[in-house]
């Protein structure tokens, strides 16, 4: 027993106590009682072995001073063979090379450390290994997946995991690459050509204003420019010219009218008793996939007065998106409807969804909506969203999830939000996750009713405003996205970068190869090239193929399939002339970005103008004006009736700067000598422009200063006849300008003072004789000008030498 107190007391000297034979037989490993025990022990040891290893002299004068001492050499080498020797057996337990300390002298200490390196990788990959085992992910583990179908890869992540459970799940990330693309199955080809969207509904249920003819007749319909062997140009003119006489049926909506005068029953405005809903384990499922049982589904919702729908989605490898997935839940039981399989058959569910008297439950429909117009030609009238529901009731989420904890005390599985729903059959779990989407909706929508009419007092205000939005969510229509020359700087000015004329130029061509690829081959523009890889090419410009590669990680197959024809489009924007502007706001709140395109063109009358923007109106707008004000006031017959105020206030606001100065290049830019004098680059059209401009600006100017001066003698001619006036000093006409500035009249009013009634003696130095009557005619232009003059001083410069007037008595007006 002291022997084994005494190897216990080396290990851990920090026990004293002996513990018996069965306390040692439930330790982890002698001397620990569990793993933080033993941890908590190894962080000390590390800690004070590194303490000890940094009070060592360091490398240089203090080790090689110190190294002279034989016993400080001695105990270096002892020390390292000993450290040498403990590696060697920790790399023997792993499996590890451990000939450490038999190495040449002269590569030792390379081998060594490629040894230490190697054998961590080593020690690090199992210690993953292990912590993933420990944390319930077994790598080795393959779940039972159907036959032909790879199993799902696991995704460790922080962010989605569960904070309730003392053990943290897991997001499951079911994708499959062997699925078969189910676009191949439809009946009718995915429309990806860029032309609008046109609906595909051909039959009107529970219509009161009938169907337009163009829909009705499907030889009208079949015509279409994509089955006729003509160039592309060709195709759009064939349809517009088809389509002209059907243009507002074609984009209107067809329940519009149905909408627009949908009443709300008193019933719905109501406050009702919430049905509770049945376990999910009482409840019937019904797998829908085949044209009978779809019959059989649509007559059972036709005799209902409510039922909850939800879609599943896919698209990731699809242009336009693939919805995979219908559920519908009554108050009895839910259905599944496999929609890839019955797309084209999808329009008889139109019966029920669009009869005004069955309220449809959806959360969060603006997509939905969208979603059954594009793929089957659905409609729903009488929608109530509880998403909108939740937004009137200001709750603190408005998300499915928060409301089936909220109502239902439900925590939701979602794990499989991200799941590939083209998977067929599909796994017991992603059906179970599916269904309970609509499972619980009704009863929600029971309860949302009854607390939106206590919110608001019983008064049905509220609970109507939510019908009024959820029939404007069911209002909206599929928009098709179409591609244009000016789509690309709709995504710039999302990203918000500001490229050069190369850049910009290969972020264009970029984008219109990826829009084309994508609706060729039915993939989303993501998986093409996404939008970060795209502007990190056209940001680099590589000069090489490998570059583009460098720039993509991981690479999209088609982009390694099509790398030479990605190296083409960059050289073709490597080749445009170098520009770069600074990019100037028109405000705080102005995201537009000026590019060296948007330059000043010359408009059909001659005049400067701008190229016309998408979403620049606000500038033209301002631009336009601001000519416009500029040919009024260069106007000639304005010009002769111009007053000496008006004349004054032109001038100064031709004074102000030029706007159109911030679309000129700062001084520090970068431009290509040889786009300077190459009269074909669009540099030397640009800057031949404003030289222009600016020499006409020039010569108007001139001729505008001219014009004034002559205007000026001839009002001084006219002042000046019949009497001759002693000439002003030069203090006395500043004096003058100023009063005139401070005091502008209208010309109406303005009346040149009467030199006839002055007393011209005043200037020679004599003595005047004073008025004793007060002339307020004559004193009232400039009596505050004579005070500001003659009050100045005793003597002021603006007398001339005569007599000194002291003691001198005015007779002033009494107040």
């Amino acid at each position: 027993m002291k022997t084994s107190k005494k190897k216990e007391s080396t290990r851990r000297p920090q026990e004293n106590n002996a513990e018996g034979n069965n306390e040692e037989e439930s330790e982890l490993c002698p001397g620990f009682k569990d793993v933080d025990a033993f941890v908590k022990y190894g962080l000390g040891a590390v800690l004070s072995a590194t303490k000890a290893s940094a009070g060592l002299p360091q490398a240089g004068d203090d080790y090689d001073f110190y190294r002279s001492f034989p016993g400080f050499q001695e105990f270096c080498e002892s020390q390292g063979d000993k450290l040498l020797h403990c590696m060697s057996q920790i790399m023997q337990h792993h499996g590890c090379r451990s000939h450490i300390r038999d190495q040449n002298k002269l590569t030792g200490v390379e081998e060594r450390f490629d040894l230490v390196v190697d054998s961590n990788d080593v020690i690090l990959e199992r210690a993953g290994i292990l912590l993933d085992e420990a944390d319930g992910v077994n790598r080795s583990q393959n779940p039972v997946m159907p036959a032909g179908f790879q199993p799902p890869k696991i995704v460790v992540s922080s962010w989605n995991r569960k904070g309730s459970s003392s053990r943290s799940e897991t997001f499951r990330l079911l994708h499959a690459k062997n699925v078969a693309r189910p676009q191949l199955k439809f009946k009718e080809k995915v429309d990806n050509s860029n032309t609008p969207f046109v609906p595909k509904i051909f039959i009107k249920p529970n219509a009161v204003k009938p169907l337009p003819s163009y829909f009705s007749n499907k030889q009208i319909r079949k015509e279409r420019p994509e089955d006729l062997d003509v160039p592309a140009a060709l195709a759009d003119f064939i349809h517009q010219q088809r389509t002209q006489e059907h243009v507002e049926d074609m984009f209107a909506h067809p329940y519009q009218y149905e909408l627009d005068h949908l009443t709300v029953p008193e019933s719905l405005l109501s406050k009702p008793e919430p049905q509770m809903y049945k376990p999910m384990a009482e409840t019937k499922l019904s797998f829908i996939d085949s044209l009978d049982d779809l019959v059989t589904l649509n007559e059972k919702l036709c005799r209902l007065s409510e039922f909850a729908v939800d879609l599943e989605h896919h698209s990731y490898r699809s242009f336009l998106g693939l919805t995979c997935l219908m559920q519908i839940s009554t108050r009895e039981e839910d259905f599944i409807i496999d929609t890839l399989e019955l797309r084209s058959e999808m329009y008889i569910l139109n019966e029920a969804f669009t009869d005004p008297s069955i309220v449809k439950v959806f959360h969060g429909a603006d997509s939905d909506i969208e979603w059954l117009q594009r793929d089957f030609g659905l409609y729903v009238v009488n929608l109530f969203d509880t998403h909108q529901a939740s937004r009137a009731l200001n709750l603190a989420r408005h998300s499915l999830d928060h409301l089936l904890k909220q109502f239902c005390n439900v925590n939701s599985d979602k794990r499989y939000q991200l799941a590939d729903w083209r998977i067929r059959p599909l796994p017991e779990e992603m059906i179970e996750y599916a269904r309970a989407d609509t499972h619980y909706l009704l009863y929600i929508y029971d309860c949302m009713r009854a607390q939106l009419l206590e919110s608001n007092h019983g008064q049905p205000g509220l609970l109507q405003s939510v019908w009024n939005k959820s029939k404007d969510v069911s209002l909206k229509k599929y928009m098709k996205p179409i591609y244009t020359e000016e789509s690309y700087l709709e995504l710039q000015r999302k990203q918000k970068r500001s490229f050069n004329t190369q850049q910009l130029t290969t972020f264009r061509l970029l984008y219109a190869w990826r829009d084309k690829l994508a609706r060729q081959e039915d993939e989303s523009t993501g998986y093409v090239l996404p939008t970060h890889m795209m502007i990190k090419i056209s940001e680099e410009l590589p000069k090489e193929p490998q570059g583009i590669i460098a720039c993509c990680n991981p690479v999209p197959p088609l982009v390694r399939q099509q790398v030479n024809e990605l190296h083409l489009l960059v050289q073709q924007g490597r080749e445009m002339p170098l520009l770069k502007a600074e990019v100037t706001l028109f405000g705080p709140h102005d995201t537009s970005r000026g590019s060296e395109i948007d330059r000043p063109q010359d408009t059909a009358d001659g005049k400067p103008g701008l190229k016309p923007q998408k979403k620049n109106y606000g500038i033209q707008f301002f631009l336009i004006h601001y000519f416009t004000f500029l040919e009024e006031m260069e106007t000639p017959a304005d010009q002769e009736s111009l007053s000496v105020a008006q004349t004054k206030a032109r001038r100064i606001i031709e004074s102000f700067e030029n706007p159109f100065r911030m679309y000129l290049p700062s001084t520090g830019v970068h431009v290509n000598k040889n786009a300077k004098f190459d009269p074909s680059s669009k540099i030397f059209e640009i800057s031949k422009r404003w030289k222009l401009q600016s020499i006409e600006q020039q010569q108007k100017e001139m001729e505008v200063k001219k014009k004034s001066t002559e205007e000026a003698k001839q009002q001084a001619k006219k002042l000046e006849v019949g009497e001759v006036t002693p000439k002003q000093s030069k203090k006395l006409m500043k004096s003058t300008e100023k009063a005139q500035k401070t005091e502008p009249s209208a010309k109406e009013s303005f009346t040149p003072f009467d030199y006839a009634q002055s007393d011209l003696k005043v200037f020679d130095g004599s003595k005047a004789k004073d008025d004793t009557q007060f002339d307020p005619n004559r004193q009232a232009q400039g009596f505050r000008k004579k005070v500001k003059l003659y009050s100045a001083g005793n003597r002021s410069m603006s007398y001339l030498s005569g007599k000194s007037n002291r003691g001198f008595r005015h007779n002033w007006p009494k107040r």
